[in-house]
């Protein structure tokens, strides 16, 4: 008798991505969502404006001193790279911001001193996330300066200067800049989903860093039509912001810092 051919437990079909989705995860909101979003961070905004614009102001000048320091040690060639790396490190620095909403929304006057001596629910915790979020963005300066040495060879950085010329003219520019475009987005695709709704969580939550982190990837990946619209937004007004001069962060850290506490409200 020909035995019977067992098939290993251990093996198993291929899943298609859409298996890999958890109705539990899913809030089946639509992609204008965030419009509520930015609407509930500007009322919040200028409910008792002077503490966020504070906020603004300060993470507006400790940028700007971040980028003299660069220039004055000769490191202006990290400029780009620290520029898409605050967007990695944001939702941390935002963590006043988030408790201003909640206070707002338990009818407690907040202040500037609340603001910026947070004491998260969760305790120590958000800085085990915090150090996760600062690891990335150095990695993310790291890989974008071995980058433009892997296209451009190890000479000097030829200055703001000249770098446009060298990217925008050249064949080898724009294929610079389509590589590391692509390698920055999946850092900052990945900082957006493990940081979105995880520090607001461990604010407002007694949670470990790790349970936090990997809820809102999961809010991030079964809502994917609302948060690529959220994060096209937040992208959009970051780049006004540097337009700027930076000086739009004044308003935009705060209206934007505001509105992702309600989508986080929204989405747990």
């Amino acid at each position: 008798m020909v035995a019977r051919q067992q098939t290993p437990e251990l093996i198993s079909e291929v899943s298609d991505i859409e298996e890999t989705r958890n109705e539990r995860w899913k809030r089946h909101l639509s992609a204008r969502a965030p419009l509520q979003w930015l609407a509930s961070g500007w009322r919040d905004l200028w409910t008792n404006p002077v503490p966020s614009l504070l906020y603004g102001l300060a993470v507006f000048l400790a940028s700007i001193v971040f980028i003299v320091y660069m220039f004055d040690t000769g490191r202006d060639y990290f400029l780009f790279p620290a520029l898409a790396g605050f967007l990695i490190v944001g939702p941390l620095v935002a963590a006043g911001l988030y408790l201003k909403s909640r206070d707002l929304e338990a009818g407690v006057r907040p202040t500037l001193r609340s603001m910026l001596t947070v004491q998260p629910m969760a305790g120590a915790q958000v800085f085990f996330t915090g150090m996760l979020l600062a690891m990335l963005m150095l990695l993310w300066m790291r890989a974008a300066v071995l980058v433009y040495a892997l296209f451009f060879g190890v000479r000097p950085f030829p200055g703001l200067d000249h770098i446009a010329g060298m990217l925008f003219t050249t064949p080898i520019g724009w294929a610079m800049l389509v590589v590391g475009s692509l390698i920055g987005a999946l850092f900052a695709g990945f900082a957006f989903a493990v940081s979105v709704f995880s520090i607001p969580m461990l604010l407002d939550r007694r949670v470990d860093a790790l349970t936090a982190m990997g809820v809102s990837t999961a809010l991030v990946w079964n809502n994917l039509s609302p948060m690529l619209a959220w994060g096209a937004i937040v992208l959009g007004l970051f780049l006004l912001s540097v337009a700027t001069g930076l000086l739009g962060l004044i308003v935009v850290f705060p209206w934007l810092g505001h509105a992702t506490w309600h989508a986080y409200k929204e989405m747990r």
